[in-house]
């Protein structure tokens, strides 16, 4: 097979290049079984950090691995050489850069995956993966935390809208320097209402759509420390202060930094190495304005960490 990403500006990632599943039985190619599978990712990377919470909440330390990868790629083409072998085992001739987030299967020793939200979405749904978390860990749902509750998909599909373009890509254009000043108002304008409709969802809940934890906690909670630590310092003062003035939802980001599934992963360090390294903005007057102090509320708690191996 000869699998090349589809091409794009520098600045946009390209398309994934592996879309296995894993599913329920042999049938669907990669069936669920505890131990065959091991993650490949970076914390500073927003997929990765959704991954590695994600793999924090099922308490899947044993069952699959994680090998954390560089915040800044090593090779000339973007990618993470330590990738190499596994993409040249699993595509003929790719000629792409090595990517993470990565799912791969030790049995094969091929990828099974490099498409975030489908990794994310297939370690939350296989129970046959794992087990159920230590005492502490799985008190959302019965010993397994419950990303996917019934009748929530809708809910989290829309929080996924919402973090991706009302939040993610309003942010963008709200700090891009070439833009127009109208065009970075507008973009504000949608950035701000999208926080204020959260705040309101919040309201005097502990979670955002549900009395448990869910996917679409993940989403907004990583929405959130990109929008503090990497977008924040491409807008005015100004608009760093309307954005804070939303005081449910940072609270509520607080809340999960203090999580050890969320805050044993937050990699500041790295993400600014990752932002420095990839970012050819301007930094504005609001990278003096930070919105939460993300290092002292994130859990200290090291015995709470996911074993990992390290590249």
């Amino acid at each position: 097979m000869s699998v090349t990403p589809s091409a794009a500006h520098p600045s946009v990632r390209p398309a994934p290049a592996f879309r296995g599943r894993i599913g329920r039985d042999a049938r669907s190619g990669h069936y669920a079984v505890p131990r065959r599978y091991r993650l490949h990712l970076s914390p500073a990377d927003p997929d990765g950090l959704r991954i590695a919470v994600t793999h924090g909440l099922l308490g899947l330390d044993r069952a699959c691995p994680m090998t954390f990868l560089p915040a800044v790629p090593d090779c000339p083409d973007g990618g993470h050489a330590v990738l190499r072998p596994l993409y040249d085992a699993s595509a003929h001739r790719y000629t792409g850069p090595a990517l993470g987030p990565v799912l791969s299967d030790d049995w094969s020793g091929r990828i099974v995956s490099t498409h975030g939200p489908d990794i994310a979405r297939d370690l939350a749904e296989r129970s046959e993966l794992g087990v159920p978390p230590a005492e502490g860990w799985g008190k959302f749902a019965g010993g397994r935390a419950t990303l996917y509750p019934c009748g929530a998909e809708s809910e989290i599909e829309a929080v996924e809208r919402m973090c991706a373009r009302g939040i993610e890509e309003a942010a963008q254009r709200a700090g891009a320097a070439g833009a127009e000043e109208a065009e970075r108002a507008a973009a504000l304008d949608t950035l701000l209402a999208t926080l204020g409709a959260l705040e309101q969802g919040l309201g005097t809940h502990t979670y955002l759509i549900r009395d448990q934890v869910t996917a679409a906690d993940v989403e907004l909670w990583v929405a959130l420390v990109q929008l503090d630590t990497v977008h924040r310092v491409h807008l005015d003062a100004a608009a760093v202060h309307r954005i804070a003035g939303h005081p449910a939802l940072w609270a509520y980001a607080r809340r999960l930094a203090a999580h050890p599934a969320f805050g044993a992963h937050l990699d500041l360090d790295g993400i600014d190495r990752r932002h420095r390294a990839r970012c050819q903005g301007l930094e504005a007057a609001g990278a003096a304005v930070q919105i939460l102090d993300w290092a002292a509320h994130a859990t200290s708690d090291t015995g709470a960490r996911p074993q990992v191996n390290r590249p």
